[in-house]
């Protein structure tokens, strides 16, 4: 019986006699690439023959470029009421409020405040090719320098435009400060007062209210009460008229009927053209009056009466008149 050492040689041989064409060269690299590696490894771990010691150089000192710390910021102190003081004069000038030192918020201590100079975003243009310059001075589309013939956006103003800006700014001011609507910051429309009190058996609130009369208005026709406002009757479709009675009733100051109320058909008020006589009768066409005689009667539309003062009482007030006369 064979032992497995003395298999492999046998074996392997066995497998290379079996590869053939293209496989056999495939396995050939493989093996030719694997022995450059064994030793290209034995050489950089092997002793070091032949080589030469070269002198240290010493180094060449170079300028070392340092980077520039950022400036601090110096910030000055300002006192707050300065500022308040300042904030109030712009407002005073632009809406015309004046504002007083106590109305003011806490004015206590300083704030911190940094001076920056006015900056303006300019842009330049090329006036080759028409385009936006940088931040560096060349055209990155044509690569011309700027110059004066570049234009510059926002074109710069003369001193004569600068001095007519700053007119019509105060002018500005002044109008708004002339015109400018005072709008209160508080609510100026009176507020509803509920009054209440809380009810003694622990239910619900008690509110005033104040005392209002329920008139009611009965049908003439079918005496059934007119529900809510109503001027036609739910039961006979009859039209509230000046017949139809109000509880409580007010004839002294309405005696021609109420306002709204339809006419009566069955009597009507009359007054005549001539001498203003006032007579009822029942409803027909130009009536005569039963004091003159005159054919053309005017019918009496509802509408108030003021009440003929009481001659009892004029003539109470002249007695205390005379009495009052100094001799």
């Amino acid at each position: 019986m064979s032992s497995p050492a003395q298999a492999g040689p046998s074996a392997s041989k066995d497998k290379e006699k079996e590869k053939k064409g293209f496989g056999k060269v495939f396995s050939r690299m493989k093996t030719v690439i694997k022995r450059a590696t064994d030793s290209s490894r034995r050489m950089s771990t092997g002793p070091k023959v032949g080589l030469v010691s070269i002198p240290p150089v010493a180094p060449v000192s170079q300028p070392v470029t340092t980077t520039p710390a950022p400036a601090a910021i110096e910030a000055t102190k300002v006192p707050r009421s300065q500022i308040f003081a300042e904030r109030a004069k712009k407002l005073g000038e632009l809406y015309g409020l004046e504002i007083q030192p106590s109305e003011w918020h806490k004015t206590e201590g300083h704030a911190l405040r940094v001076e920056k100079p006015i900056r303006m975003r300019v842009h330049r243009k090329c006036h080759l090719c028409s385009a936006s310059f940088g931040v560096g001075r060349e055209c990155p589309q044509c690569r011309h320098l700027r110059c004066k013939l570049c234009p510059r956006l926002p074109p710069k103003r003369t001193e004569a435009e600068r001095e007519e800006s700053r007119k019509k700014r105060a002018a500005m001011i002044k109008e708004r400060a002339e015109n400018a609507p005072i709008i209160p910051d508080w609510d100026p429309t009176p507020k509803k007062v509920v009054l209440k009190r809380p009810a003694k058996t622990g239910g619900q609130d008690r509110y005033y209210r104040k005392p209002r009369q329920r008139i009611r208005r009965t049908c003439c026709e079918c005496e059934k009460i007119f529900v809510g406002t109503t001027k036609t009757c739910e039961s006979c479709q009859h039209i509230r008229c000046t017949d139809c009675p109000r509880d409580p009733p007010k004839k002294d100051k309405y005696p021609y009927g109420y306002p709204g109320d339809a006419p009566s058909a069955r009597i009507g008020h009359y007054q005549c053209a001539s001498c203003t006589h006032i007579f009822s009768i029942p409803p027909i066409n130009d009536p005569p009056c039963a004091k003159c005689s005159h054919d053309k009667c005017e019918r009496l539309t509802p509408k108030k009466v003021e009440p003929e003062p009481d001659p009892n009482v004029l003539k109470s007030v002249q007695e205390k008149l005379d009495s009052l006369k100094l001799k």
